[in-house]
C-alpha cells in the first residue's frame, strides 16, 4: 500500500478527485489537502455527505489574493505538510494555483507528481491557468490526459514519457452525479422552470468580468434575449456588474433572472434541462456536451476543442451580436464522439498507479 497526498483548492477539483478517491482508497492510503484557494459556502458537511466525497484531512485556508502571494503561501503550507506526511506521490488536478503550488512543492522535495487533466492547452498564455498547466506538465512524472488531443499537445512539447490517455474524470463525475442530482435536487421546482424552456448562463473569467466593454456586451446580449435567462451570478461577477453600472440594465430585463450561486447537484439539473448554455467556464462547456445541451462559449478559444469540432459548442467571445445570433440560431451540427473515455477514468488512473509501483 502506497501513500498519495492529493492537493485540491476548489469545489470542482473535489468533485474530480472524488472519481479517483473512490477507487484509490480501496488499494492505497490517501491524504487529502485543501489549500483553501477558493472559499465556497456550499462546501459544508452536507456537501461531502450528500455527494459521498472525502472530507479534507487539512485545510490550509489560504484564501484569495494576487497570484504570486497566493501561490507563495500555498508553497509554504504544502511543503510543511509534505515534510510531515512523507507521501510516496503527490497528485494534483487541473490548472489552478493549487495545482501549480502542489507540483512545485513536491518537485523541490523530490516527491513524484501525478497530474490529472494533463495536456490541456488553450494556447493563450495571457490566462494564468495556461501557465499553471504548462508548468505542472513539465514537472509531473505521470500525466493522465483526458483526451487524445491532450496527448498530442504533450507530444508536440516533447513530453511522451509517463503520458497516459485515462479518459476524463469529469465524465466519470458527470455520469455518477447525474443520478444523484435527479433524486436530490429540487431547483427546477423551486425556480418554476420548464424543461428546455430557458437559457442557462455562467460568467466568471477575468477576461469577461474585469473588462467593462466585454461585460457590457454580454449583459446587453442577455437583455436582448427573447427566452427566459437563468444566471447564477458568481459574487465576483456581481461586484463587477455593480461597479460597471449594469445593475439597472439587468434589473429592467424581465426575462433575465439573476440568482445566487447554486450547489453542484442543482447546477447539474439546471444544465441538463436548459435549452442552451452560455458560459465562459471550461467545466460547464464539457458538462453541456456530456448532457447533450448546445453550448455558447464566451471565449475566443477553448481547451475542449472536441466539443467545437463535433458541432456542440460555438466560440463567440464577448461580441454582443455573435452571442445574440448564437442564442437564436445555434444548433448542434453533428453527432458526438467518444472523446472523453468510458466513464471509468478513475479506475484506469488507479490501475496505472498500482502497476507503476508493482
Amino acid at each position: 500500500m502506497k501513500k498519495i497526498l492529493t492537493i485540491v483548492g476548489a469545489r470542482p477539483q473535489f468533485i474530480k478527485a472524488a472519481a479517483v478517491s473512490r477507487v484509490l482508497r480501496r488499494q492505497h492510503q490517501e491524504y487529502l489537502l485543501h489549500t483553501g484557494q477558493h472559499y465556497d459556502e456550499n462546501m459544508s458537511k452536507l456537501f461531502f455527505d450528500e455527494m459521498n466525497i472525502p472530507i479534507p484531512d487539512l485545510n490550509l485556508e489560504i484564501g484569495s489574493g494576487p497570484h504570486g502571494e497566493q501561490t507563495g503561501k500555498m508553497l509554504v503550507g504544502i511543503e510543511r505538510v509534505l515534510q510531515g506526511e512523507k507521501p510516496d506521490m503527490v497528485m494534483v488536478y487541473g490548472d489552478t494555483n493549487s495545482t501549480l503550488a502542489g507540483a512545485l512543492a513536491a518537485a523541490k522535495l523530490h516527491i513524484q507528481v501525478a497530474h490529472v487533466e494533463a495536456g490541456l492547452r488553450s494556447f493563450n498564455r495571457a490566462m494564468p491557468e495556461e501557465i499553471n498547466r504548462i508548468v505542472a506538465d513539465q514537472i509531473a512524472e505521470l500525466l493522465f490526459c483526458p483526451t487524445e488531443t491532450a496527448v498530442g499537445n504533450l507530444r508536440r512539447e516533447g513530453i511522451s514519457r509517463g503520458v497516459h490517455n485515462s479518459g476524463d474524470v469529469m465524465y466519470d463525475a458527470a455520469l455518477y452525479f447525474a443520478g444523484v442530482a435527479a433524486q436530490k435536487s429540487a431547483i427546477m421546482q423551486q425556480l418554476a422552470l420548464k424543461d428546455k424552456e430557458y437559457i442557462l448562463v455562467t460568467c466568471h473569467r477575468a477576461q469577461n468580468t474585469d473588462d467593462v466593454a466585454n461585460l457590457t456586451a454580454i449583459v446587453e446580449a442577455l437583455v436582448a434575449c427573447d427566452e427566459p435567462v437563468v444566471f447564477p451570478v458568481h459574487p465576483r461577477t456581481r461586484g463587477f456588474i455593480n461597479s460597471s453600472g449594469l445593475t439597472d440594465k439587468l434589473a429592467g430585463a424581465k426575462r433575465v433572472r439573476l440568482i445566487d450561486p447554486v450547489g453542484y447537484l442543482d447546477m447539474i439539473q439546471l444544465e441538463k434541462h436548459a435549452a442552451k448554455i452560455v458560459t465562459d467556464s471550461g467545466g460547464v462547456q464539457k458538462e453541456a456536451y456530456f448532457y447533450t445541451v448546445p453550448c455558447i462559449t464566451l471565449r475566443d478559444e477553448t481547451e475542449w476543442i472536441e466539443t467545437v469540432d463535433d458541432g456542440w459548442n460555438v466560440l463567440v467571445g464577448a461580441d454582443k451580436e455573435r452571442i445574440v445570433d448564437a442564442i437564436v440560431n445555434f444548433a448542434p451540427a453533428g453527432s458526438q464522439n467518444n472523446h472523453y473515455g468510458d466513464g471509468h477514468a478513475g479506475e484506469k488512473i488507479v490501475d496505472i498507479l498500482t502497476r507503476v509501483w508493482a
